[in-house]
């Protein structure tokens, strides 16, 4: 349970902190003066104030954290209508008088900053591991497999699936792995003959050993030849980056499944998980760990970019339909946007707490109670 704990605040303490130090350090660039800088929610457990007037301060719940620049009204970055009240030479500091660009700017800094972090994490692991090059080529087909029973034989090169193109065989893994028999449309070379058809993955039931059920699409085909690579520091940032770019793909596609219901709303995590999966990623090695938290930098950034209220992504589209309409959303409507947004967020974490107690089993045991 302690490693547990320690190994989730030394993941999310971390990425709280550069997302929030990304707004930060945006801010005072365009001058904007920030009054507090909070690494949690709640009560203050420790803090202090900087010669520019800053409060930094460590908060009780380590779920997030805010920058709350002049001009804001609360944590969620609501505009104050005071700051119009302010002397003409104090409202320069803050943040709504700034151009859109620079606010724009400001706000998308936290999770642009999570997303490069997660490009070095992932760059950093590919110098010291290697890069495993394998085209993209059946080299054996398992028998009985939904390969065989589509006709797949070694030597055909899957040239996309959906679509994207394959490059690599470890493509066709992050595609299929998340689609258990949904029917996907494959382009694949044979004998210099293109040929297309739908194909249908396997499902296999894993269980790791934690205890962690997992339904995985599986097609039934190995790899050729594996050719370990070195990544040099030069090109670790686009290995990373490439790396990145597949994972966050496969968070879109993931969410996607369960809001058009392919996937089940109980396969969504959420701070719980995380600190197990943490305890478990630490347990497992320094290299583990690591990738982990790349993983939820990634994921990090991508919920914050989200259009939704509350959220950078909600502040966003209040920019983008400024830009268009040539004025700022009404503030009752940003006030009602933000109402909303909230409801939906408390939402989603009452959902994913549900969730979380119910893979570690309270359910069943209380179930098992009342039975």
């Amino acid at each position: 349970m302690l490693m547990t704990i320690l190994a989730f605040v030394a993941v999310l303490g971390p990425l709280v902190f550069i997302h929030e130090m990304g707004h930060y350090l945006v801010g005072r660039w365009c001058g904007v003066k920030a009054e507090a800088f909070s690494i949690g929610f709640g009560p203050e457990l420790a803090g202090w104030v900087d010669k520019r007037g800053t409060r930094w301060r460590i908060a009780a719940l380590p779920l997030g954290g805010y920058v709350r620049f002049k001009g804001d009204m609360n944590a969620a970055s609501q505009t104050d209508p005071a700051w119009l009240q302010l002397p003409p030479h104090e409202r320069e500091g803050a943040f709504p008088s700034k151009p859109l660009w620079q606010r724009a700017a400001i706000v998308a800094a936290g999770p642009v900053v999570n997303l490069i972090f997660a490009v070095l994490l992932l760059g950093g692991l590919a110098m010291v591991r290697g890069e495993a090059i394998s085209e993209p080529v059946v080299g054996h087909v398992a028998a009985g497999s939904a390969a065989e029973a589509a006709g797949l034989k070694p030597g055909d090169r899957i040239l996309s699936i959906m679509g994207r193109p394959i490059d690599g065989f470890q493509d066709i893994a992050a595609i299929v792995s998340l689609r258990p028999g949904e029917p996907l449309a494959y382009e694949i070379e044979r004998g210099g003959e293109r040929i297309e058809k739908d194909i249908a993955a396997g499902t296999r039931i894993e269980k790791d050993r934690f205890g962690n059920i997992y339904r995985i699409g599986q097609l039934g085909v190995a790899s050729g030849d594996i050719v370990r690579r070195d990544v040099g520091l030069l090109r670790a940032p686009v290995v990373g980056f490439r790396q990145a770019v597949q994972i966050t793909r496969t968070a879109v596609d993931g969410l996607g499944q369960i809001i058009t219901g392919r996937r089940s709303v109980s396969e969504l995590g959420g701070p719980l998980k995380i600190a197990d999966v943490s305890g478990q990623a630490a347990s497992m090695g320094l290299e583990s760990f690591l990738f982990f938290m790349a993983l939820i930098s990634i994921n990090l950034g991508f919920i914050n970019l989200l259009p939704i209220p509350m959220l950078d992504g909600g502040h966003l589209l209040f920019y983008a339909i400024e830009a268009v309409q040539r004025r700022p959303v009404s503030p009752a409507v940003q006030e009602w946007a933000y109402k909303s947004g909230l409801a939906l967020l408390l939402t989603i974490m009452v959902l994913v707490t549900f969730n979380d107690l119910g893979s570690f089993g309270l359910w069943r045991s209380l179930s098992g109670l009342i039975g």
